[in-house]
């Protein structure tokens, strides 16, 4: 049996409904009687002067009827009845994944440096159908991995980063914040996340700033941090709308990359890419009662 999933793009029309469903309810309670007579007059007598053609029994009000019927088939399309698209996936690029590393000389050489690269990779085996990649950065920043869904290289990338990795003396994140920037530009992210492996170290006012541009962009911007959480560190966090992990809450990073590429899209006014509206179509059905609009009774 085939499954299919409808929701509703536009759901607040529907109020709609119950004021037309009431408009019927008292039009038909009214159809079938000469004005209000028959309820105070005996229905002997209504029945007899019938009988003799005195008086003629309520037609169906057929046309208000019809325009009611046309009233509540147009509310429904309006909520925007939807099934999801068959190649919904084919958006997927549009929500993608960087992480960038710190592989400077004071995190590299830590003795938690394993941790922080196990939890990475944790990371990269959550994306699902997400595109990653990943950014190496000490005292500048290149890319390792552009965006690709093989998350099995992802993982063999991120294993292979040690301390020489990057010649650059030094740790700035900023230089990575703003590649990372350029890259979800040049891929075209719609509602991505950034996620820096740091230990804190030349956080400041200059990679804020790039917090700040990517935020602006629809892209969360998430820390890992390789020692206890500072103020600076929850700062950059708050500004890019994602959220701190320390090297225990390998779970709960792996369920904040979880997220999945519709409900980011949606959240962000994209949910067009991923859902069929079948509104349009029921209006064609709303033409059919106006017919009876043409509707001659005989004579």
């Amino acid at each position: 049996m085939i499954e299919m999933d409808v929701t509703l793009l536009r759901p607040v029309w529907g109020l709609l409904l119950p004021a037309i469903c009431g408009a019927g309810w008292w039009l038909l309670s009214r159809a079938g009687g000469f004005g209000a007579w028959d309820k105070i007059t005996d229905p002997q007598l209504v029945q007899a002067m019938a009988a003799i053609g005195r008086i003629e029994g309520g037609s169906f009000p057929l046309k208000p009827a019809a325009l009611l019927l046309t009233a509540g088939i147009v509310a429904i399309a309006l909520t925007g009845p939807a099934i999801e698209r068959r190649d919904a996936q084919t958006y997927r690029n549009l929500d993608g994944v960087l992480f960038l590393v710190d592989a400077s000389n004071s995190v590299a050489e830590d003795d938690r440096w394993p941790q922080l690269l196990s939890m990475g990779r944790l990371g990269v085996s959550a994306l699902g159908s997400r595109p990653g990649g990943i950014i190496v950065y000490a005292g500048d920043a290149y890319v390792a991995t552009d965006m690709t869904t093989d998350h099995r290289q992802l993982g063999q990338t991120l294993s292979l980063i040690d301390g020489q990795t990057v010649p650059d003396k030094g740790s700035r994140p900023e230089r990575a914040l703003a590649l990372a920037l350029k890259r979800m530009e040049e891929a075209g992210i719609l509602a991505g996340d950034v996620v820096l492996f740091t230990d804190g170290d030349g956080l400041g006012s200059p990679s804020l700033q790039q917090v700040a541009s990517l935020a602006a962009r629809g892209v969360r911007v998430s820390l890992v941090s390789g020692h206890p959480t500072t103020a600076q560190i929850q700062t950059h966090a708050a500004l890019g709308g994602g959220a701190v992990f320390t090297l225990g809450q390998s779970d709960d990073l792996a369920n904040w990359l979880a997220d999945d590429a519709a409900t980011r899209l949606i959240r962000a006014d994209y949910p067009v890419l991923f859902w069929h509206d079948l509104g349009r179509y029921m209006l064609y059905f709303a033409l059919l009662p106006l017919l009876f609009l043409f509707w001659r009774e005989g004579a």
